[in-house]
């Protein structure tokens, strides 16, 4: 620990006794993320309660050059809460209040230790839910700061289109409020959408305006089997194209559906499968569904199966949601790393069959799935951590599926975001713009304590 650093620790220990943690258990526990990147502690994890909490850490911090890191449920997966610099880690576990719900105008102010499965559960009376749908029950302010989206995104976008305002602390420890309650606005600069995916290193987000939705009457939920990638791209293209108001559109592949069957009691055929939902009116549904069945069969599909059972719809989205734990178990003793890319739904089965025959190419064990209505697919490798070859190939081979996504016209991340992991795809993919994105983050963050290590392929120094 830096000497600044040491007497930082100190004047926080003071400032909130019990609630600034430096055992190594805890700060362990807050390096500790669902990824493949070593863990690297913070050198206190601080449980803070209030905005008020947040902007004395920060003040405190800006005046010893002393990082700060945010922490929600610790759901990253490429080394966000990592601490490469030591520093204090924010534990937002306790700003999990709900503050507000305004049905009439479908909006819902919170906290950002709020999580995900939380806030719907508090909302069911009302009859409105909050669609974004990561998979992990993440906190709000962790999805926020990462631009997650998931399996709903086809419908309703990722959280940049869910997220009316903000408040955030600054690195300075100021408080500013972006955007308003209103569904649009022309005021000024979008700060609103600056500080969506800035994974805490612009600010800190103390609260959230979400935009709701209503919870459908009726839902149909199914999958289609397939005997190629290719042939289920297509029936998806095909369904974006005639306009259907799909609501969940994911693929799996036939390894994918081959783990998900023993962990998850399905009982699929093992061949490329779409999994899809339509929820709405009854009549609407089921007449959309009909269509979407005749482009399936034209695709090739030689199984569909659906039903609007409650029962057999969560059973289904479990298994799909499960598909990262169904993976690690099919391979035993060995450890999960998770990638991603996203590309034009027109190149979504090039891309994916281009990812197959790297892992064949490369000898590397790997599964893979996506959200396709939007393009995105996900590859979860299973590797021996304590092979340092198998290690080597597999860096290479997160490099080819982030550059080839590049090369299709699209991103080496669709939600997983930067973090430490993609800093370097991110200089590839960016150029010239990583330089305007520099000077904002100097010109918001002078002193660089905010999340360092972070985005940026440089290893970041805290200036003095």
């Amino acid at each position: 620990m830096q000497p600044d650093q040491n007497a930082c620790v100190q004047l926080l220990k003071q400032r909130f006794g019990d609630r600034c943690q430096t055992s190594q258990a805890i700060r362990t526990q807050h390096a500790n993320t669902t990824t493949w990147i070593r863990p690297q502690l913070p050198d206190c994890v601080i449980f803070v309660e209030t905005t008020d909490d947040i902007c004395d850490v920060l003040r405190i911090c800006k005046d010893h050059r002393t990082p700060v890191i945010a922490f929600g449920a610790g759901t990253s997966l490429e080394g966000h809460v990592n601490a490469p610099q030591g520093g204090v880690c924010l534990d937002m576990t306790n700003m999990a209040a709900i503050l507000e719900v305004i049905p009439e105008d479908l909006i819902a102010v919170v906290q950002p230790g709020v999580t995900r499965e939380r806030l719907n559960e508090e909302l069911r009376a009302t009859g409105l839910h909050f669609p974004i749908d990561p998979g992990a029950d993440a906190s709000l302010g962790g999805m926020v700061s990462t631009r997650a989206s998931g399996t709903e995104a086809v419908r309703f976008g990722t959280m940049a289109d869910n997220v009316l305002a903000l408040r955030v602390v600054t690195a300075g420890g100021q408080v500013i409020s972006t955007g308003t309650r209103a569904k649009k606005s022309a005021a000024g600069y979008d700060l609103t959408h600056l500080f969506i995916g800035s994974e805490g290193t612009l600010g800190v987000i103390s609260e959230i305006t979400l935009r709701l939705r209503g919870i459908p009457d009726y839902t149909v939920a199914g999958t289609a089997t397939f005997p190629t990638i290719r042939a289920a791209c297509d029936a998806v293209i095909s369904a974006i194209q005639f306009g259907l108001n799909v609501g969940r559109l994911e693929l799996l592949d036939t390894q994918q559906i081959a783990a998900c069957n023993l962990y998850s009691g399905l009982s699929l055929a093992e061949y490329p499968t779409l999994f899809f939902e339509f929820s709405g009116m009854a009549d609407a549904v089921d007449a959309e569904f009909e269509v979407f069945r005749g482009l399936l069969e034209d695709a090739g599909s030689f199984a569909v199966q659906s039903s609007s059972d409650g029962d057999e719809r969560r059973n289904l989205w479990r298994a799909r949601h499960d598909a990262y734990w169904a993976a690690l178990a099919a391979a035993p003793g060995k450890t999960g790393l998770v990638t991603d890319a996203c590309v034009p739904i027109s190149k979504l089965a090039d891309c994916i069959t281009g990812a197959q025959g790297d892992l064949a190419d490369l000898g590397l064990q790997g599964t893979i799935l996506g959200h396709v209505g939007d393009g995105n697919f996900h590859v979860i490798l299973t590797v021996d951590a304590e092979d340092a070859g198998e290690q080597a190939r597999v860096e290479q081979f997160l490099e080819l599926v982030s550059d080839r996504a590049m090369q299709m016209g699209g991103t080496c991340t669709g939600e997983h975001g930067v973090g430490q992991g993609k800093r370097t795809a991110l200089a590839r993919q960016s150029g010239d713009a990583l330089d305007a994105m520099r000077a904002i983050k100097r010109a918001l963050d002078p002193h660089g304590i905010l999340n360092p290590g972070k985005i940026f392929p440089e290893t970041e120094e805290i200036a003095t």
